[in-house]
């Protein structure tokens, strides 16, 4: 028997919601990630793309921890000399908290085509509205890390039949 090799005709794709209110930018970022590769499913491959669309909403309500409020800065570049910018991550945050949420889970993806391919499944929204209704996202509860996910079918547990 030879190995399974997914083809991207069988790649099933499904939506999901995610709430960032309270969720730690870090940790949402790593999940929100992993559900864009499709890590957590059986037939995921490194050089497909098999994950799934994510939207998440409420994106300014996230918690940094520690002091990161203070001290964490982004800082771009425009190539030419001494044009480098600073902006603290507050100022940030008080712009554009989409795009904060948007460029952690951009630094957890590939740093290729495929990467890039795979943020496009991901849209932002600060508040708690989107205009995704219509693809039914299912809500998801993150810190599973793939066990529970809506949609997936969960082992029935031994010895545990219901009289």
């Amino acid at each position: 028997m030879g190995t399974y090799v997914t083809k991207a005709g069988e790649i099933r794709r499904r939506w999901y919601l995610v709430d960032a209110e309270g969720q730690t930018l870090g940790r949402l970022a790593s999940e929100v990630a992993g559900l864009l590769r499709g890590k957590w499913k059986p037939t995921y491959s490194p050089h497909l793309d098999v994950g799934d669309h994510v939207v998440v909403v409420n994106a300014e309500k996230f918690v940094l921890t520690g002091r990161k409020m203070i001290h964490k800065t982004y800082f771009r570049h425009s190539g030419y000399l001494g044009h480098g910018r600073q902006i603290a991550v507050r100022e940030r945050i008080e712009r554009e908290p989409a795009e904060v949420v948007r460029d952690a889970v951009r630094g957890m993806l590939p740093h290729t085509r495929l990467g890039r391919q795979m943020l496009r499944k991901l849209k932002v929204y600060a508040g708690p509205t989107h205009p995704h209704a219509a693809q039914q996202p299912l809500p998801l509860r993150l810190g599973v890390h793939g066990k529970g996910y809506p949609g997936q079918e969960e082992p029935a547990a031994a010895g545990s039949e219901k009289a």
